[in-house]
């Protein structure tokens, strides 16, 4: 007998793409125990990405590069969708600087989480678990069935309005001696910077000429309060509306289809605007630096401006600088609460600070729970309002003694600069431009955790929740 035949060996499959599927696999863990963690990572590396582009030296106008310091500042406020400025940005930045910032703007107001699932819808026409995940943290929709729809919605919402607020603004620009292209290019850019939130002004004389604008007025203050709602509220007011225009009983009273959410949210919002109005042009309403020089129609166009920007429009028509401090005070509580959840504004949110009062008055009347229209509000919900206004309180606090004992600004000065940073609002004393390079470190890191670290830890307090089975005996400590 011969030699038996030699099976043939069996080649080891070579993995293809092992390292990108390790890499997937990790996201994947990553979004499915910490979508908090993940959606840091991503928001840090967009700003990374920016804060290189805008080093280079053709972002800016003159001959020099802009400092690391200059550069991070810059991309952080436009990440974050803040318009704090340590530079002017019309003057300093070249066209494609400037072209950076607006991208950057866009892609913060969208958030990094919802540009994800955007992205994956475009390359696979679908949203896997991973990308719900992340644009569940950002859009806090917990059915993640949802969440493909809330994107959609995310997208066209945003290009709707700010083509419209363009269309609008363009024909102002013009008539006020703009060339074609310059008036596009200053409509687009405010426009959306006015819809997120960001506070960026891209014109030389800024916006304190159009102070008595009404045509440039309204604009801002529908698109920044229609950008600080939040997707969630504007999602399901269009659900109630189609299923109006479906149905063959149409009534009048739509509200009662939308969520709690979408009912604090409205309620709160508008509550603070026309109560933020009355204060703010009340307080400044004879100030000779400010609303005193514009007729009295004007000034309460001006009243409506300054009502929303510390809701974190952050674009002021008068000089903050020149109010009073008793205005700071009242613009500083509008800052710290901010706008909705999930919007391109930041604070605290309306819904937090529904919570805690809906709270203290069930507390006084001694109800043993937390209602608001017909629906009755978990525990878990107070506290986590409160951790959250808790955190945003420390970060205030922090900021202000850091900024502190680096510069010599006064206290109202300080405190003012530090919670616009937080809330990402934009709004400044005059002080910005003033910092040392540490000041600047100071306020990016507030900036950041203002628009991520609040979404974060309220993120990860949700996922930490659990259930007890043996609980401690209760005990009323005194209180007060």
């Amino acid at each position: 007998m011969g030699p038996a035949p030699r099976r043939p060996r069996r080649s080891l499959p070579i993995p293809r793409g092992g390292f990108i599927r390790r890499v997937q696999d990790g996201i994947d863990h990553v979004a499915r125990h910490s979508p908090a963690r993940l959606a840091l990572t991503i928001f840090a590396s967009i700003i990374a990405v920016i804060t290189a582009l805008l080093s280079l030296p053709q972002a800016t106008a003159g001959d020099e590069s802009a400092s690391f310091a200059d550069a991070l500042f810059t991309a952080v406020s436009a990440v974050c969708v803040t318009g704090l400025t340590v530079v002017p940005t019309a003057e300093y930045w070249s066209n494609f600087g400037q072209t950076v910032i607006l991208v950057a703007i866009k892609v913060g107001g969208l958030g990094i989480m919802t540009l994800a699932s955007i992205l994956a819808l475009a390359i696979s026409h679908r949203i896997g678990l991973t990308q719900k995940m992340l644009a569940a943290s950002e859009t806090k929709e917990a059915r993640l069935g949802e969440v493909g729809t809330l994107v959609r919605a995310v997208v066209i919402a945003s290009l709707v309005i700010e083509t419209v607020l363009t269309l609008v603004l363009v024909p102002r620009f013009l008539a006020l001696g703009d060339s074609i292209g310059t008036a596009i290019w200053h409509g687009l850019f405010m426009s959306i910077s006015i819809f997120n939130n960001a506070g960026f002004v891209v014109l030389v004389e800024g916006i304190e000429p159009l102070a008595g604008d009404w045509w440039f007025g309204l604009p801002l203050i529908f698109g920044a309060a229609v950008g600080a709602l939040g997707f969630p509220v504007i999602l399901d007011i269009s659900k109630s509306l189609r299923h109006r225009k479906r149905s063959r009983r149409r009534s009048f009273r739509v509200w009662r289809t939308w969520t709690l959410h979408t009912k604090l949210t409205l309620a709160t919002y508008s509550i603070l605007a026309v109560a933020g109005a009355i204060a703010v042009g009340a307080l400044e309403w004879g100030n000779e630096a400010t609303f005193g020089a514009l007729d009295p129609v004007d000034r309460l166009l001006a009243a409506g401006v300054h009502s929303v920007a510390p809701r974190s429009s952050g674009l002021a028509t008068v000089d903050i600088s020149a109010m009073s401090e008793s205005t700071w005070f009242v613009m500083d509580a509008l800052m710290f609460v901010g706008g909705g959840s999930a919007s391109t504004a930041g604070g605290i949110k309306v819904t937090t600070f529904a919570v805690m009062v809906l709270a203290i008055v069930a507390e006084a009347r001694g109800d043993r729970d937390v209602e608001a229209f017909g629906k009755r509000i978990g525990s878990s919900v107070v506290r986590l309002a409160v951790a959250v206004a808790f955190l945003g309180a420390t970060l205030v606090g922090a900021g202000t003694l850091a900024l502190l004992l680096i510069t010599d600004f006064r206290l109202g000065e300080v405190l003012f600069e530090v919670i616009s940073a937080f809330a990402t609002v934009g709004l400044t004393t005059g002080i910005t431009d003033q910092l040392p390079d540490a000041g600047k470190y100071v306020l990016s890191a507030l900036m950041f955790l203002g628009r991520t670290g609040t979404i974060s830890f309220a993120a990860a307090l949700a996922l930490r929740e659990r259930r007890r089975l043996i609980r401690r005996p209760n005990e009323r400590p005194v209180i007060g």
